[in-house]
Parts: C-alpha cells; sequence; structure tokens
C-alpha cells in the first residue's frame, strides 16, 4: 500500500543532523521505527524512564498508524475516505469523528489560503502524472484539465462533525488527504507520548516531524532544511526548535521535463496547472504538524509574494527558498526571524 508522497526529507533531517552529535551523545535514546502511509517513520525518546517498555510502546504505535490509514488512505479499498469518494449520493455520509475533524481542519486551511491548498486536487495531480496511475511524458490536454477543474473544489466538499458526517454538491469530488495525513499522524504519535508523560522526543513521518524538549546533549533539536537541488542532497540550513513541529514543501523532487519545460508536482487548484514560479521550496513551524504540513503546500503554491503575505497576515513562520538570479535566496517571515533560531 502506498500514499502519494510529498517532498520528503526524512533521512536529511533525522539522519544527518543527529549523526553530526552521535560520538558526543550524553543522554540515552530509545528508538522505534516502522512503515506507515506508503513511507517511514522514526520516532527517538531522550532518556526513557527505567519502566517503559519499547516493545509495547512499537506495538501502539503501529495500531494507530494502522487505524489512520484505514480511515484516511486512498489506496486501502475499504477504507473510510475510500468509501466516502466512491459515494455518488449528495446526503450526508456518516465518517468517523477523527476523518471528520480532519477534512473540516483542511477546509479552513484551503479557506485561508484563498483555495491554494484543497484536498479535492486529487484528480488534477493523477492527470499530470503524479499519482497513482503512473507518470506522464508530457502535459495533458488543456480540456481535460478544464473539464477535471469543474469537479475541484473545496466548496464543493462540506464537514458536520456534530453528526459526524461529510458531504460533497458533485458526485465526482474525490478527496485525497496525503499533503495533511502524515502530519496528522505526527500528532497522533505526538499525543500518545504525552499521554505517557514522555517529555524529550521526536516524531517523523516522511519528513513531516514533531519534537518536544530536549534532544540527546540536552540542547534543542537541530532540523535540517535541505537545499532545492535537482540532483543531490545537501543541506542549505539548520534550524533549532523545541515543542514545535516542522514541514517543508518543495518543487526538485518530484517532476518532469518537456520540451525545455520543468513541471512540477505541485498542482495549482485554483488553475489546474503546476506551480510556475520561483518560490522551490517553503518550510514551515508550527505548533501542530498537520497545519504545518497543510500549510507548507499552500505557501509553495501560493509563491513568494503571496505566501509571504499570508504568512504575515496569519503570523505563520515561513522561511522560503527562492530561485533567483542562478542562485537561492531566502525569505523569512516576520514570525519566523523572530521565533526560530537558524545555524
Amino acid at each position: 500500500m502506498r500514499w502519494p508522497a510529498k517532498l520528503a526529507f526524512a533521512a536529511l533531517t533525522t539522519a544527518l543532523v543527529t549523526a553530526c552529535s552521535e560520538s558526543s551523545r550524553q543522554l540515552p535514546v530509545a528508538e522505534l521505527s516502522g512503515s506507515a502511509m506508503g513511507t517511514a517513520y522514526s520516532v527517538k525518546i531522550v532518556s526513557p524512564p527505567d519502566g517503559l517498555d519499547v516493545a509495547a510502546l512499537q506495538q501502539e504505535v503501529d495500531q494507530q498508524l494502522a487505524g489512520i490509514e484505514q480511515q484516511m488512505s486512498t489506496y486501502i479499498a475499504d477504507s473510510e475516505l475510500s468509501s466516502f469518494n466512491a459515494h455518488r449520493g449528495m446526503d450526508w455520509f456518516e465518517v468517523s469523528g477523527e476523518l471528520c475533524r480532519l477534512v473540516a481542519d483542511a477546509l479552513s486551511i484551503s479557506a485561508a489560503s484563498g483555495g491554494a491548498f484543497d484536498i479535492t486536487v486529487g484528480p488534477l495531480v493523477n492527470l499530470w502524472g503524479f499519482g497513482p496511475d503512473g507518470s506522464a511524458a508530457e502535459p495533458p490536454d488543456a480540456h481535460l484539465i478544464a473539464v477535471l477543474l469543474d469537479s475541484v473544489g473545496s466548496a464543493a466538499l462540506h464537514a458536520d462533525c456534530s453528526m459526524p458526517a461529510l458531504r460533497k454538491n458533485c458526485p465526482d469530488v474525490y478527496v485525497d488527504l496525503s499533503a495533511i495525513a502524515k502530519g496528522y499522524g505526527v500528532d497522533r504519535l505526538a499525543a500518545l507520548l504525552d499521554g505517557r508523560e514522555l517529555r524529550n522526543y521526536l516524531v517523523e513521518i516522511g519528513g513531516e516531524l514533531r519534537v518536544r524538549g530536549k534532544n540527546a546533549k540536552a540542547d534543542a533539536w537541530a532540523v535540517a532544511i535541505e537545499a532545492p537541488l535537482r540532483s543531490g542532497r545537501s543541506v542549505h540550513a539548520i534550524v533549532k526548535v523545541t515543542d514545535a513541529a516542522v514541514a517543508t514543501s518543495g518543487d526538485y523532487r518530484n517532476y518532469f521535463e518537456h520540451d525545455g519545460s520543468v513541471y512540477s508536482h505541485t498542482i495549482d487548484p485554483r488553475t489546474g496547472y503546476p506551480v510556475a514560479h520561483t518560490a522551490a521550496s517553503v518550510t514551515v513551524v508550527a505548533d501542530e504538524a498537520a497545519f504545518a504540513d497543510a500549510m507548507a503546500t499552500a505557501l509553495l503554491v501560493l509563491g513568494p509574494e503571496d505566501g509571504l503575505a499570508l504568512a504575515e497576515r496569519d503570523g505563520i513562520a515561513a522561511y522560503y527558498l527562492v530561485r533567483q538570479d542562478g542562485a537561492i535566496d531566502a525569505r523569512l517571515s516576520s514570525k519566523f526571524a523572530a521565533e526560530v533560531r537558524l545555524q
């Protein structure tokens, strides 16, 4: 089972940065890892209590993630979300409270971003060859894009979590939560660790992560921001954070080229076409990983000018890497500059 993956920089984040301090590590660390949501996950617990049953916690983590997939995966035919997508009626469709609340949160982010983030964009992503149907060698026909745009848009999707239930205005509306669900999974695991009164940890799923407390050196956690290179991997900057979530979205890992043009996997739901501005990546630091995950996508779609305007308006800690005259230019929102340490 696979999920369509957004940019994942997990290896760079959790291996490169933490490996640099391996030789001077002072505090013990319990590590859990596995596969979920079509990617890998990692949990690092600093100074675990003597009575912590790591094997039992691993099992509970796996159960939590399997439950999320059964609710929210579009690759499981009988998941809650797949059942809703297959439903052709426009009546209220009963779902779990967890699925309803995540859809409601996604709709709020869509409204705040003017439609730049949209969980109904999946059919367009597939049409451009970035979904489960396989890759594309050239842009699709403009007529096909226009046809699919008629069934894309958060205005055609409704959530009433007092029921809880979802409803669509058009039978062809298709919901894909891949741009927010990994962050949601991180938040769920963080809540699990908080419930065990674990106060120093890192949780990461497919590059979306959340940290609490201190790392093994009794310092803030170091998180890498990858340089937006289409070949090779290197670190552009490192942020030092604690009690925060970090997510990055970029255009430089999943794309195709045709007739000298580059087409990114990030589709603007408002136009039906890949984004074509100068922003290469956006990193968001927030309280919750689901919000950071979705907002990083929204800000990448909006681009550096409109995106930074939204970040200033709503107090979002955002860090853009922008292609400028053959170089990479960093642009920071006021909240990021004031509250996030860079090194």
